[in-house]
């Protein structure tokens, strides 16, 4: 899972380190705009690459450089601990005056301390393949390598990195974009959670057994929950039924028609079957408790936080009192910017001395780096 990110020169992150080895659940907080988002924005990054996206214009733009450095190359840098390895990878881009676009400047995976490959600008060196011996080739510059580079097997280094990558789930949900509809299927959510009915139809498709974890979970956190059927509307196209029992009462509603609340609990109950069935699954959800009530906080985070306990790992970011409390100063992590003109600062709050209670600290805005 995730151990280290390291971002530079990308917006409001500025020689940005960031440790979580060892730590199954952790929770960031911070004022709006000390630069929580920007961190989901930077580990998407990482996850678009797996994913197959390796057009430079489609992950970062000249606007992203902070403050408008772009004599400094934007750099970022993730370790993760893979089917027991470690994967360090790093790659940074430039912009220099004679481009209209922004470059790959260097590019760079390493495994266990070895050098799987390595770039500099165009010029590709591949230190281990199938023969073991060096291999050299160009790229163009406005593409990244990782994607294009070809596995040997499912062994192979490259695709199980790769994999990580893709399998990185980052939330920060939209309920109203959200419906349980489905033309296709997917093991890929989406950021807002706009192909939620997808995910919920690819994970039972490859995996039908996990049905009966989102049922489990479902039935703990909404009584009334009878089961969710993906019906057959037509050609293609299937739509999420929820329905629901009470003495000897049912009712049956269209997933779109829930609450903003109910959708997040269905988006857990996806989650945590997703990271049982074909996990570990590293996930960052920015701020999960944002539409439930004040009673449903504590136990939904605490849902989460134990799903992950013994596989996976989570990171998320709250305002909320209720789900705060539900993490301890070893794994919470504050945020902090002085201001807009200054970069993002990231401290352990086991570190930080806190004078009296701690969310009068956070309200006030005594707590400081």
């Amino acid at each position: 899972m995730l151990h280290r990110l390291y971002v530079n020169n990308f917006r409001c992150l500025e020689n940005f380190e960031f440790t979580t080895k060892g730590i199954s659940s952790g929770l960031l907080i911070g004022k709006n705009g000390s630069g929580k988002s920007t961190i989901a924005r930077a580990l998407e990054v990482f996850q678009s690459i797996g994913r197959g996206i390796n057009k430079v214009n489609q992950l970062v733009q000249p606007q992203d450089f902070s403050q408008g450095r772009s004599n400094i190359p934007i750099r970022f840098e993730i370790e993760v601990f893979l089917q027991e390895k470690l994967y360090k990878y790093s790659i940074a881009f430039d912009f220099p005056e004679n481009f209209k676009e922004m470059r790959v400047y260097e590019e760079e995976l390493i495994v266990n301390g070895t050098a799987i490959y390595t770039r500099k600008e165009a010029q590709i060196t591949l230190l281990k393949t199938s023969q073991n011996r060096t291999a050299e080739f160009l790229v163009d510059w406005h593409l990244v390598a990782l994607p294009v580079i070809q596995e040997q097997s499912q062994t192979d280094p490259l695709h199980i990195f790769k994999t990580g990558l893709n399998r990185m789930i980052i939330l920060a949900p939209i309920p109203s974009f959200m419906n349980g509809d489905s033309r296709g299927e997917t093991l890929e959510p989406k950021r807002d959670g706009s192909n939620f009915g997808e995910w919920f139809s690819g994970l039972l498709s490859r995996y039908p057994a996990a049905y009966t974890q989102v049922d489990k979970y479902l039935r703990n956190v909404i009584p009334d929950f009878k089961d969710v059927r993906n019906e057959l509307m037509g050609k293609d196209f299937k739509s999420m039924i929820v329905r629901f029992e009470e003495k000897n009462a049912n009712l049956s509603v269209y997933f779109s028609d829930l609450s903003d609340g109910e959708k997040c609990f269905f988006l857990g109950a996806v989650l945590v079957a997703a990271n049982q069935f074909y996990g570990p699954l590293f996930c960052f959800w920015d701020e999960p408790d944002n539409y439930l009530s004040l009673s449903e906080v504590g136990h939904f985070v605490t849902s989460l936080r134990r799903s992950f306990k013994n596989g996976g790992q989570l990171l998320v970011t709250s305002h909320n009192p209720e789900g705060i409390l539900k993490f301890s100063n070893e794994n919470t992590w504050l945020i902090h910017r002085k201001s807009h003109l200054e970069p993002t600062l990231v401290r352990p709050l086991e570190e930080i001395t806190i004078q009296g209670d701690l969310m009068a600290a956070l309200i006030q805005g005594d707590l400081d780096l």
